[in-house]
């Protein structure tokens, strides 16, 4: 007889006990379909020759065996924390900035509760939802005035939309950078519905190049931060000064995308008061990155062109909610009390120092020491900041590298992403390596946990 015949049906697939497990962890709808696939799947298999001897009994285990599988897949791959032992500070693919307590705590409280997003608690009257952000903003840059969306790539969008549509926007071939998942911004300049002039070559472009592209068509001179690499050798640029003078002269803004959001010196890095000063009529930066707040896109600059671009109807299309305004608040204001290098995680993980990290490192090396099939080791590695941010600044570290007889250096680094939480680390020269920069102290012990757990037999289905 075939198999097939043995094939259970749903509905007694649904009344089994591993099934209404499943059931309680991610509901019957969501069982329901990942059944459905199933039985189709495990329908083709059984019509081939060679599985006419399977039993009612095991065609169900195989697909409660299964079924467990896609729910313990599903679990992963939601949104969850994680610990990163990687020593890239602004990891994109990790979150980048993780948020200070306080933001953390004003985030819960709004979201939680009615907030006075867009009403004026003193006229009784509707109010402006991001009037406070943008006090603070023009009290830590010195700035006119400023707006906020959701994210940087928005921020140029928008700015380029508002003040350059149907017109052109001269920079240098060296500065059509391209950011992760290929978002390159020439097809950000193209989708604002301005025109794109290019002027100079990839490493020389001199402040001439800019005077004799401008036409009565010129909408904006366009200086791009280029964040995630470097141009270096015979190479040449003017400086921004000499762009804020032409822009003067000419009656043209100069809109700077600074891209990180830089607040304190790093090597390479713009600080965004100091562009503003130096002449910039609009700035655009990410409030996730060396800001040290949730993602968003952050405007600044002259009031006149700002305000422009705050009353886009595109605006109210990339505005953030509450709780990105709540979380930006109240980093803003941790900046503005001269308190971020203590209490953003991003800032006190970048200043950490060697000697400190060494310190914490030989402290956790010694209880790591207590898992005997481990074989540890102290090794200097260098940290960075990540994010696209400052690719030639190098932060060094002291790590924890991690090796066994028993298990590759891929095994190993497979099993504490497969840990709970996951723990995400970096594979160096044949050996795992464990960096603390931006490991909380609280999260050592699951770390240490991680790494007893993984000495025991692999998850299902890691590997």
């Amino acid at each position: 007889m075939s198999s097939l015949s043995y094939l259970p049906s749903k509905d007694a697939l649904l009344r089994s006990e591993a099934i209404q497990q499943a059931i309680s962890r991610i509901g019957r709808t969501a069982v329901s379909y990942e059944l459905d696939e199933l039985l189709d799947e495990l329908r083709v298999e059984l019509s081939h020759p060679g599985t006419d001897n399977m039993s009612r009994e095991a065609i169900t285990r195989l697909l409660e065996d299964r079924l467990n599988q896609k729910v313990a897949a599903r679990s992963r791959e939601r949104i969850q924390r994680v610990i990163n032992a990687t020593g890239v500070v602004l990891h994109t693919n990790l979150g980048r900035a993780p948020l200070a307590s306080e933001a953390i705590e004003r985030v819960i409280e709004v979201a939680s509760a009615y907030s006075n997003l867009e009403y004026d608690l003193t006229t009784g009257e509707r109010g402006k939802r991001s009037s406070n952000v943008a006090r603070l903003a023009m009290q830590i840059f010195g700035c006119e005035s400023s707006t906020i969306v959701n994210n940087c790539a928005a921020a140029v969008l928008l700015t380029l939309n508002t003040i350059a549509e149907g017109g052109e926007v001269i920079i240098s071939r060296g500065e059509l950078i391209e950011i992760g998942g290929s978002f390159r911004l020439p097809d950000v300049i193209a989708k604002s519905g301005a025109r794109l002039r290019e002027v100079g070559t990839t490493n020389r472009t001199r402040i001439t190049d800019y005077e004799n592209a401008i036409t009565d068509n010129t909408r904006v001179i366009m200086h791009a931060h280029p964040s995630n690499y470097r141009i270096v050798g015979f190479t040449e640029k003017p400086q921004l000064e000499a762009l804020a003078e032409l822009s003067r002269s000419s009656g043209i803004p100069l809109f700077v995308d600074a891209g990180s959001g830089c607040t304190f010196q790093l090597e390479g890095e713009p600080q965004i008061a100091d562009t503003l000063n130096r002449g910039a009529s609009i700035v655009s930066f990410s409030g996730d990155k060396l800001l040290g707040g949730p993602q968003a896109g952050i405007i600044v600059g002259e009031a006149k062109y700002v305000e422009r671009i705050a009353r886009n109807p595109l605006a109210r299309a990339l505005r953030v909610d509450k709780m990105t305004l709540a979380a930006l608040e109240s980093t803003l204001e941790i900046h503005s009390r001269g308190e971020a290098a203590s209490k953003i995680p991003a800032h006190s993980s970048i200043r950490a120092t060697k000697e400190e990290l060494a310190h914490r490192v030989q402290r956790f090396a010694e209880r790591v020491s207590t898992i005997s099939e481990l074989q540890i080791e102290i090794v200097e590695a260098g940290s960075s900041v990540g994010g696209g941010c400052a690719p030639q600044v190098e932060l060094p570290s002291m790590v924890l590298a991690v090796s066994s007889p028993n298990l590759s250096a891929e095994q190993i680094e497979m099993r504490l992403r497969a840990s709970d939480p996951p723990v995400i680390a970096r594979i160096a020269e044949g050996k795992v390596l464990v960096d603390l920069r931006c490991v909380r102290d609280s999260e050592e012990s699951e770390v240490l946990d991680a790494l007893k757990g993984m000495i025991e037999t692999a998850p299902s289905g890691i590997e």
